[in-house]
């Protein structure tokens, strides 16, 4: 595929350019190329024109950095988890009329500054460890999965995903946990979440334009700026810093790894479509059963459940994907040459496993140029064998979710990656 302004180096003003309309791009059934003669073209040229692109036709437009960015410390446990780490959460403020809270998780009696994983939670870090000094989220939460609890977080569900996050397991390993919710940043419900995306994106007109800022890339955005507070934290070593999410937190990890350099690796988990996974879905897998279901995940499903997350002109792209001028392995690609590891189970056939890994290959010719290495494999590993090579690959048994198996190979991959003291 030529550069659609292969004269450029572009930034965020490449938006005062005059981008096709999706309906008058070109058919791409294949996967658009990403080949870039030298390191240098693809630095300064092809992926700045990517960034561009991810922001105009998909995730709208990477917000703009406010002032000073600080953390305010609202707790502080120098004997949590049994006296194996330090505990603090503090009070970001990002001009959204309520506190962002960064929970942060150092271990004890280990020399620092530590790697850290970064996530992103979806029901507030009270949920990630069953602590009494972990604050309750003041901004809207989804109900309860029995229906109650209303739109409030409640402190019965202190340490209900202890078994997701494994914050003792990553301790042990010798690297430090921070988290954050995602709603605190923007609620995930799309009617609550447009003042605030107009709010953080900029937006003096009444409803957001179709390259506006949505709210994957407003979620990424916050990754960015906990990760500015985590630079100011002595214990923590910001150069190795890795972003994590499951699910559409996943999609919001990569988004966030491929549009801040600052981040050392990324770990998104089951992202499926509008993440790791194509948006070319394969004609046996986007055809609909008797229910009037795709197999995988496609972009007309996702955007009319979620049409929050996304820019407006992706929904255009619904009936032909083949018009956009990308593909997911282009949002890995922009990774590079940062290590990612894409993660996934056996039964989550909606996140498309299998196309997943075809995004890791097509990416591999960037890794290749950019770092020397990449994939290097042309086949899935076995189910419960993890791939650690720079673009790196697992998938487990189960279904979508996360789990200490999951945390255990994605440990083993940051031992390799983020060099943290073995066991």
């Amino acid at each position: 595929m030529k550069l659609l302004l292969p004269a450029l180096m572009l930034t965020a003003s490449a938006f005062a350019l005059d981008f096709p309309a999706p309906e008058k791009l070109p058919l791409h059934e294949s996967l658009p190329d990403l080949a870039a003669r030298t390191r240098e073209q693809w630095q300064t040229q092809r992926a700045p024109e990517l960034r561009a692109l991810f922001e105009h036709y998909m995730y709208g437009r990477q917000p703009a950095k406010p002032g000073a960015v600080a953390g305010r410390s609202i707790a502080d446990d120098r004997q949590a988890l049994g006296g194996a780490a330090t505990l603090r959460e503090f009070d970001v403020d990002l001009g959204l009329g309520h506190p962002v809270r960064l929970l942060l998780v150092t271990p004890n009696g280990k020399p620092g500054p530590f790697p850290c994983f970064l996530g992103i939670n979806f029901n507030g870090n009270h949920e990630v460890l069953d602590h009494p000094g972990i604050a309750l989220p003041e901004s809207w939460v989804k109900p309860h999965k029995d229906g109650t609890g209303g739109n409030k977080a409640r402190k019965e569900d202190r340490g209900i995903e202890t078994d997701k996050w494994n914050v003792a397991q990553i301790i042990e390993r010798g690297y430090a946990f921070a988290g954050f919710y995602h709603g605190d940043v923007v609620p995930d419900e799309k009617e609550l979440a447009e003042p605030v995306l107009r709010k953080i994106g900029g937006v003096k007109s009444a409803e957001r334009g179709p390259e506006d800022t949505a709210t994957i890339m407003a979620w990424a955005w916050g990754f960015s700026r906990m990760l500015d507070v985590l630079e100011k934290v002595k214990e923590i070593d910001a150069k190795r810093v890795a972003t994590v999410g499951h699910s559409r937190n996943g999609k919001t990890a990569l988004v966030a790894a491929a549009f801040d350099e600052r981040f050392a690796m990324a770990i998104p988990s089951q992202a499926g479509c509008g993440g790791t996974a194509p948006s070319r879905v394969a004609p046996e897998l986007a055809k609909l059963n008797e229910k009037g279901r795709p197999t995988a995940e496609t972009v007309a499903v996702i955007t009319k459940a979620f049409p929050h997350w996304f820019a407006g002109h992706f929904a255009e792209f619904s009936g032909e994907p083949a018009r956009l001028p990308f593909d997911q392995h282009a949002l890995i690609a922009m990774c590079a040459p940062r290590p990612v590891l894409v993660s996934n189970a056996t039964e989550d056939l909606w996140a498309n496993p299998a196309g997943q890994f075809e995004m890791l290959k097509s990416a591999d010719p960037v890794y290749k140029l950019v770092a020397g290495d990449g994939l290097g494999a042309d086949s899935m590993p076995a189910v419960g064998k993890l791939l650690p090579s720079r673009l790196g690959y697992f998938i487990r048994e189960g279904s979508h979710s996360m789990s200490a198996v999951d945390w255990a190979a994605w440990l083993d991959y940051a031992g390799q990656w983020l060099k943290a003291p073995q066991r």
